[in-house]
């Protein structure tokens, strides 16, 4: 028997087991990729004239060089530019994903150790998880492709773009099969793999934001950083322009040198144990660990860390951009007016941001209140509530913390934003008094998308994540920034609690709408509790 014995049945195993998840990841970015293509082919069919200066709008900003490299004047240049980054960074976090729920969860659970005692190879577990994680790539490059075309591009750019995001896909898929051997939690294995996301992501952005601009402003050469990262490899590919193939070429050598290297980590260490040993833990707990609320906190701080920093981030370069939009013109004209109006162009700006803001922190609240299904269905709440903790003191400590740490992150954002704004703008103190305004008014929109995944998971456990997921892309999709320009008619546009969130500082803020996002807020959470107190805990059997 050869180390990669049942490699095949435990491929068809691993994809019987992903046929919910994977589809919804790859569907999910194909109709995003060619929705937002349409709203821009619709856009510039109207008004041609104004894709050049658009286009040179973004090389003559260093900051606006972060969300991706721009390759010249055309429609699928240009969305590729508005879209690529983000992508590109679903379909490497879709990849850690698929590899490490096949690896390291898998061993954490006992489920290889199981599958271990039949006739299946030491490397077969890794090569299955290697294996989905590519033919979901593989999937991905032809629908995002196709979703392009069906927009309206050539197909011969499109088939590129599509190819440019894959590859990060294919990148990570090797960096997961390498973290999940050397950590021994699959939380840890999935941490370390982020980090090498972030540690790309900013080589690439410093690549672009270093870059050299050509004579007409339409086309970017970034600088070397970029080619050391996998995310800059797949802009290189330049979809739309010179439709270059040679950059997939590091990809797959990465791939290929990674996926080695985690079999030699695999013969090399114990299952169940990773490669680098697990840290004593202190010899008396804290005292926060005395309470769910702690607990929750300290499970997840590292998490919010690396949130906050990220947002901190990205509000010091918005808010260094906001002396360049008062001479915006054209079509971002238009689609920052439904912020506030042609009357308060930076104000626009400013609630835009702040919705954006908005939509990423409900992102972070979502994926910290699915733990609480993962408690349920891995057992850890089981012995929680042996103890003194009752349903609605565990359901509680999750709350606060979502709250807590919504609150901080986009107080984080916008006073980030707000000290580099006012360093281009004068008035910093105003201006952030101002943000700050603008970023609790986004907290009863979240609050209320946090309740919302909370019912679905007390009503509907088995099915929750997916929904709540669904829930989460609806809002964004048929929210304040894509639906208007995607046509939606008003009463689906209103289904999004972000469409209801008052554009501080474009506009007044009233009441009205912070009261109702609040009542449904209540309604929602007095539902998830009325549920949670009624049903059987679905515990692991």
């Amino acid at each position: 028997m050869s180390g990669f014995t049942g490699t095949t049945r435990l491929v068809r195993l691993a994809l019987r087991r992903d046929r919910i998840t994977l589809p919804a990841w790859i569907l999910g970015m194909a109709a995003f990729l060619a929705a937002t293509t349409a709203m821009f082919e619709d856009n510039y069919s109207k008004h041609p004239q104004l894709l050049e200066p658009d286009t040179r709008i973004v090389t003559d900003n260093p900051g606006m060089r972060v969300l991706g490299l721009v390759t010249g004047s055309s429609v699928g240049g240009y969305t590729m530019h508005r879209d690529a980054m983000t992508l590109a960074v679903l379909a490497a976090v879709m990849s850690i994903l698929a590899v490490v729920r096949h690896t390291r969860q898998a061993e954490e659970l006992g489920r290889e150790e199981m599958l271990g005692a039949g006739v299946v190879g030491r490397y077969a577990s890794l090569a299955a998880a290697v294996t989905v994680a590519l033919v979901a790539n593989l999937v991905l490059a032809v629908l995002l492709g196709l979703g392009m075309v069906v927009a309206g591009q050539p197909a011969a750019g499109s088939l590129v773009a599509g190819t440019s995001i894959a590859l990060v896909g294919v990148a990570f898929t090797g960096v997961a099969a390498v973290t999940s051997q050397l950590a021994s939690t699959t939380r840890s294995a999935i941490g370390l793999a982020g980090a090498g996301l972030g540690v790309a992501f900013m080589l690439a952005a410093l690549g672009n934001m270093l870059g050299t601009v050509d004579s007409a402003a339409l086309r970017i050469t970034s600088a070397w950083p970029a080619w050391l990262s996998p995310i800059g490899w797949g802009q290189q590919m330049r979809p739309f322009a010179d439709n270059l193939w040679w950059p997939l070429g590091p990809a797959v050598l990465v791939l290929a040198a990674l996926f080695w290297l985690a079999v030699v980590l695999v013969g090399r260490r114990d299952v169940g144990r990773g490669m680098w040993p697990e840290r004593r833990g202190a010899a008396h707990a804290s005292p926060v660990l005395l309470s769910p609320a702690g607990l929750v906190w300290r499970l997840q701080r590292g998490t919010l860390l690396g949130w906050a920093i990220g947002l901190f981030g990205f509000g010091l370069i918005f808010g260094a951009l906001s002396d360049q939009i008062g001479g915006l013109e054209g079509a971002a004209t238009e689609w920052y007016a439904t912020f506030g109006g042609h009357a308060d162009l930076l104000g626009a700006y400013l609630a835009s941001m702040m919705q954006m803001a908005g939509m990423a922190v409900a992102i972070y609240v979502v994926t910290l209140l699915l733990r609480l299904h993962h408690d349920e269905a891995h057992g850890t709440l089981e012995s929680v509530l042996g103890t003194a903790v009752s349903r609605l003191r565990w359901l509680g400590a999750y709350a606060v913390n979502a709250l807590a740490g919504a609150m901080l992150l986009i107080l984080v954002f916008a006073v980030a934003m707000g000290i580099t704004g006012g360093q281009v703008l004068g008035g910093t103190a105003a201006l952030v008094h101002d943000l700050v305004i603008a970023a609790l008014v986004q907290l009863p929109a979240v609050g209320v998308l946090g309740a919302a995944v909370v019912t679905v998971i007390m009503l509907l456990p088995r099915w929750s994540v997916g929904l709540s997921w669904a829930l989460v892309v609806g809002s964004i999709i048929v929210g304040p920034m894509f639906g208007p320009s995607l046509g939606l008619p008003t009463w689906l546009l209103d289904l999004s609690p972000f469409t209801q969130v008052p554009n501080a500082p474009a506009v007044a803020v009233t009441s009205g709408p912070i009261l109702g996002l609040g009542l449904a807020c209540l309604l929602l959470a007095a539902t998830s509790v009325v549920a949670l107190r009624r049903r059987n805990l679905a515990l692991p059997a």
